[in-house]
């Protein structure tokens, strides 16, 4: 071999043992973490939960319709709509102006509302003690900024129930128990290195993430090549044996060949998740295509009687949609949104892309590759517009509400490939079937486990040995 062959060899031997000494730990954190995330999710409040806690809408005490409650807060932002519901036993309406600030109008008396005080928030939340709270490790994210800050009643009972009302318009932002909280410490907090401080400064957070995923991608990626590169099935080492290691050496072999690969697709693909180099687009949809598919709609034009007999009795939330420029009203129901009137036609002559036309239009009434279920809250059926921009655009839509559910160009498509496929197991036959994809997610990172803890064993064991004084 020559010179520069084993200098190569060398410093690969080196690279690997020192960065997995650095991230050994990391690993094994990451591994066991997203075990935990299998079965508890980060905190949130879904579609369910928010209808849960809204009380029936008293129709007697609607006496003001859409329009007077739009008319005195400035500029609506179309968009995002309006929503009609119960606070503190009184009929409110709720939307975002054009600056993005939240606004709630009695539906009584047409009055904007000022913050909520303490009193209020332990009746919305059903009582408690009351803390006053900006930002912490669960309202950590940029989603919770425009409800900021927050009054957190902590109801004082055997779950540990803490609400997260928000000053500004009086809705129950999140609710957290005991249990979420204390196994999320040991699940998402860990796993996304999620911890408040950092992740309050969100670019900061960002280079935090991705640099330790990129240096313990090259730990496995240099692991993986020894790995192979000192296993023998033909001219073996002395004793017939494929692998030149011994005890605990021999075992962190081992388990590199057997789960190696998905290991490297684990972490990999975790550092893609951080979007280096803004690779990929999000799934959300943009402003631009948000504001051209709500249109400049005029007036809702109905009044209080007309809310009463299209919303019925036993209704909790009622919705205005601005759709092509019209408004939909949308009756949430415990099963699903309804609307009356609105059909594929009307969704497909709004939706706009910048750069594009629409091209076609699919219904799907089952899962498929790029539209299955991820933990989220994701119907059926769905209609897919297809556009012919240059990044070849998708958006999905419900069609029983309009709502753009998300937007999937060719670099997001991709990234399902690169991202969701090695690091949630999102692939074809497994995706639809949650006990073999459980499955083969424990296998996969119990091998990802035992590389990680004999590589943790035997960094420490290295560490010890370059401390110990040699005798003279």
């Amino acid at each position: 071999m020559s010179i520069a062959g084993k200098a190569a060899r060398r410093w690969l031997l080196l690279s690997h043992r020192w960065l997995g000494i650095g991230t050994a730990l990391l690993f094994t954190l990451w591994i066991g973490s997203g075990l935990v995330m299998l079965y508890v999710p980060f905190p949130s409040l879904s579609r369910a939960d928010t209808l849960a806690r809204l009380t029936d809408l008293d129709w007697d005490s609607v006496r003001v319709g859409p329009d007077g409650a739009m008319t005195g807060p400035g500029p609506v932002d179309a968009a995002s709509g309006l929503r009609l519901e119960m606070r503190d036993g009184a009929p409110v309406y709720r939307f975002a102006n054009s600056d993005g600030a939240r606004i709630t109008v009695s539906a009584e008396s047409g009055e904007k509302l000022g913050p909520v005080d303490e009193e209020g928030a332990r009746r919305i939340a059903g009582g408690g003690e009351v803390r006053s709270v900006e930002r912490d490790q669960w309202t950590v994210t940029a989603r919770y900024d425009p409800l900021r800050p927050f009054l957190k009643v902590i109801a004082g009972d055997p779950i540990g129930t803490e609400t997260y009302i928000s000053v500004a318009t009086g809705e129950i932002a999140l609710v957290t128990t005991r249990w979420q909280r204390a196994w999320n410490w040991a699940g998402s907090v860990i796993h996304w290195v999620y911890l408040t401080p950092l992740r309050a400064a969100p670019e900061a957070w960002r280079q935090v993430v991705l640099w330790l995923s990129g240096v313990a991608s090259l730990a496995a990626i240099t692991g993986i090549i020894i790995g192979i590169w000192r296993m023998r099935l033909r001219h073996r080492y002395r004793g017939g044996a494929v692998s030149p290691y011994r005890g605990l050496a021999l075992w962190h072999h081992a388990f590199g060949l057997a789960g190696g690969a998905a290991l490297i697709g684990f972490i990999v693909s975790g550092w893609l998740s951080m979007n280096p180099n803004r690779w990929f687009s999000s799934l959300t949809p943009p402003e631009t295509i948000r504001a051209a598919y709500a249109g400049r709609p005029g007036a809702v034009g109905l009044w209080p009687a007309d809310l009463r007999r299209i919303g019925g009795p036993d209704l909790k939330l009622m919705r205005f949609a601005s759709i092509g420029g019209r408004w939909v009203v949308i009756r949430e129901t415990r099963d699903s949104p309804q609307t009356t009137g609105l059909d594929p036609s009307t969704i497909e002559a709004a939706a706009r892309v910048p750069g594009g036309r629409l091209a076609s239009v699919e219904r799907l009434s089952a899962y498929d590759t790029y539209w299955y279920p991820q933990g989220d809250e994701r119907p059926l059926p769905v209609l897919r517009l297809i556009f012919d921009d240059p990044a070849a655009t998708w958006l999905h839509v419900d069609p029983r509400d309009g709502a753009l559910l998300n937007r999937l160009d060719r670099s997001g498509r991709i990234n399902r490939w690169l991202f969701s496929a090695p690091h949630r197991l999102d692939i074809p036959g497994l995706t639809l079937r949650p006990s073999a994809r459980q499955a083969s997610q424990w296998l996969l990172n119990l091998l990802g486990g035992g590389i990680a803890l004999t590589g943790l064993v035997a960094g420490v064991r290295r560490l010890a040995r370059s401390r110990t004084p040699h005798p003279r």
